[in-house]
């Protein structure tokens, strides 16, 4: 199954650097999901081939305008596209509000639905369940409520070995039951192990992605052991002091983050529009958690346990 983000924008409230504001797109074995909605965003998608109609579902971390105001411009194309399904959107408060003027004062009546789906930030939720997926709250600390995401795949059944349907005449009406772990009962009455006949599933991949924030470890048990996890760090730590001021976070506390949940690699953005080499925050970060890698538009990440 394809499990992979793909970076949109990767800077804070200034775009700079050729930089753009927040915004990235989660692809689960061809659903799209759309993470914040920064300006520009429908430009991204288009230049690095996001294909628009596969999108059904965006989350909106908080209000702040480096967050959302490509959200507007999104849905509006959407509908000279004519798009017919509909659309969710999950996200604060105060956000249907927002979108709901604009098309109140130019007067545009939607080809499509759009649910707006309040989160909020009282204790961590599951917001979205599919299949295969579960997307649940991460509850953050920032000047305005603000929620990271967890996206989590199910627990895959069990592998049957493809030699054991033969060898033991196991017939097809039986085989999820075997890979739900269950014991097969021969027609001479033997009974065969599930251990025997199946193999272990893969681990199940997960995503988190920490949005603005302070430097808080109250969502470590959440997220613990997580195959991938892009945190926010805007600033060097030199700067630690303007990061709390701001509410904020440093290379270095991301990547404390990363350690402390022990996951598998760790992705950091939204940079300052100050630095214009990368590489400071990136080399400050691996000191602490050396499987980091920046955020850099218009690169894909697998999300894997590697």
């Amino acid at each position: 199954m394809q499990f992979d983000v793909t970076i949109l924008g990767s800077n804070a409230a200034i775009p700079a650097y050729n930089r753009h504001p927040t915004s990235q797109v989660l692809n689960y074995n061809g659903n799209l999901f759309l993470i914040d909605c920064g300006e520009g965003t429908q430009f991204r998608m288009n230049e690095f081939g996001i294909k628009r109609g596969n999108l059904n579902n965006i989350f909106i971390s908080h209000l702040h305008g480096d967050h959302y105001f490509g959200l507007v411009a999104l849905l509006t194309s959407f509908n000279l596209n004519r798009r017919e399904h509909p659309l969710f959107i999950y996200g604060p408060l105060g956000l249907e509000e927002i979108v709901q003027v604009h098309f109140k004062h130019s007067l545009t009546k939607l080809s499509y639905k759009i649910h707006f789906m309040p989160v909020f930030i009282d204790e961590p939720k599951v917001i979205y369940e599919d299949h295969a997926l579960t997307v649940e709250t991460i509850i953050l600390t920032h000047r305005l409520p603000t929620t990271g995401f967890l996206f989590k795949e199910k627990k895959n059944l069990r592998k049957i070995i493809a030699d054991k349907i033969t060898e033991h005449n196991i017939p097809h009406h039986k085989i999820n039951d075997i890979k739900r772990g269950g014991d097969f009962i021969t027609e001479t009455g033997n009974e065969i192990s599930n251990t025997g006949l199946t193999l272990d599933p893969a681990s199940p991949r997960s995503y988190a992605y920490c949005s603005d924030t302070v430097y808080i470890e109250s969502f470590i048990e959440q997220i613990k052991g997580v195959s991938t996890i892009y945190h926010e760090a805007t600033f060097i730590h030199e700067h630690e002091g303007r990061a709390t001021e701001t509410f904020h976070t440093t290379t270095k506390q991301a990547a404390t983050v990363a350690l402390l949940a022990n996951a598998g690699k760790l992705l950091i953005g939204h940079f300052s529009a100050r630095y214009e080499d990368l590489n400071l925050l990136l080399n400050e970060s691996k000191e602490v958690f050396p499987n980091t890698l920046l955020a850099e538009e218009g690169k894909t990440f697998a999300i894997g346990n590697d």
